[in-house]
């Protein structure tokens, strides 16, 4: 994709202010914005989440040796490979966050006249961007869960290896 600059925008949001919004416009874009913004802070907490199950993904292999969840990686491979698999959906969940954190409301002007139409794109590419950004905090989320649920089986098989 082709790098274009914020001055293009700039002059299309000029254009839309040069004539006085209705406060309905006004409010819907504090809707969008909001929504935005919600969606931003659920992303960020999710790449948050995510960082502190991936730290405790790798506890068993980082644990000192004879604590109930450590493992030895010559002595115990399978166990080992299996909790470093149980953290890759958590990995492919921050992907998914990362990507819907960098997602913006961009929007193309060109071709456009007046600042009824350029409102109407604005709000288009609003809608667009918290429509992807919702997707792939879904997904996110799945993965989330993928990565958690195999992380505690890698957890109970250690437990079982030990116990038995």
């Amino acid at each position: 994709m082709a790098f274009r600059s914020f001055r293009t925008r700039l002059r299309a949001f000029q254009t839309m202010r040069g004539d006085p919004p209705d406060p309905g416009f006004v409010a819907d874009l504090e809707f969008l914005e909001n929504r935005d913004l919600d969606l931003s802070v659920r992303l960020g907490a999710m790449l948050g989440f995510n960082a502190l199950l991936i730290t405790i993904g790798t506890h068993p292999i980082s644990a000192s040796p004879g604590a109930p969840l450590s493992l030895d990686a010559p002595s115990q491979p399978l166990l080992t490979l299996a909790s470093i698999a149980g953290i890759l959906p958590l990995v492919v969940s921050c992907a998914f966050a990362l990507r819907a954190l960098l997602l913006g409301e961009e929007f193309d002007s060109e071709g456009l006249e007046g600042d009824a139409a350029l409102r109407q794109r604005l709000f288009a590419s609003f809608v667009h961007s918290i429509d992807a950004q919702a997707l792939l905090l879904g997904r996110a989320i799945r993965w989330t869960l993928a990565g958690g649920a195999a992380t505690l089986l890698v957890w109970a098989a250690i437990l079982w290896a030990k116990m038995a």
